[in-house]
């Protein structure tokens, strides 16, 4: 029951774009096509998850028993650039065509304040999901939370380019058109989700 209270809350109450707004330049950069935004959030996911996973283990095997918390900040930002060198790699063989839609913005994952941000959150905070007492999360819990919010995000952008890709199709007001006309149907979408709250 824990882990069903922790995907729903990750997804749809504390969506990490649409409720804490993580992770904002890839939402607002690569969500004007469906197909990019698909593969955005598909590295994203992945890159969460792994980071997450070899971040707390680093953590608790490596930065607690030799007293050296303080390194954390600059040990995640490392393991993570690592993974998404790796994602980078892995892409460029499997699918070059999605790695030259993603342009610039592959390399940005590492400087994503998601993927840190997520990382960060499962050994500093603590959670309480559902009425239950504060804890922190064990492993098991971290990479559900992890895998969680990264489909959160995926959702927020696939629906935000869903979106994007449907107003291209209509006369939008011209101090509108572009950035301006995403910026208000985000909002719009964050409002949305803000339904969810008090569901867990």
């Amino acid at each position: 029951m824990e882990y069903i209270l922790i995907i729903i809350s990750a997804i749809f109450v504390n969506n990490i774009l649409l409720s804490q707004f993580m992770g904002i330049c890839p939402f607002l950069g690569v969500s004007n096509k469906l197909s990019t935004a698909t593969g955005m959030s598909g590295a994203v996911c992945f890159v969460i998850t792994l980071a997450t996973l070899v971040t707390y283990l680093f953590q608790y095997y490596v930065l607690v028993p030799l007293h050296i918390e303080f390194m954390q900040t600059i040990a995640f930002i490392l393991i993570i650039a690592a993974l998404v060198q790796m994602v980078e790699i892995v892409l460029k063989k499997v699918s070059p065509a999605l790695y030259q839609a993603l342009g610039i913005f592959l390399p940005l994952i590492t400087t994503n304040c998601a993927v840190l941000g997520v990382a960060l959150m499962v050994v500093t905070n603590e959670f309480t999901y559902g009425g239950a007492e504060p804890h922190k999360l064990n492993l098991g819990e971290s990479v559900v939370f992890a895998f969680a919010t990264s489909l959160g995000f995926g959702l927020a952008m696939i629906l935000f380019a869903g979106l994007r890709e449907q107003i291209a199709l209509n006369k939008v007001p011209k101090p509108f058109k572009g950035i301006p006309i995403a910026l208000v149907t985000a909002s719009i979408l964050a409002m949305a989700f803000m339904g969810f709250s008090g569901l867990v």
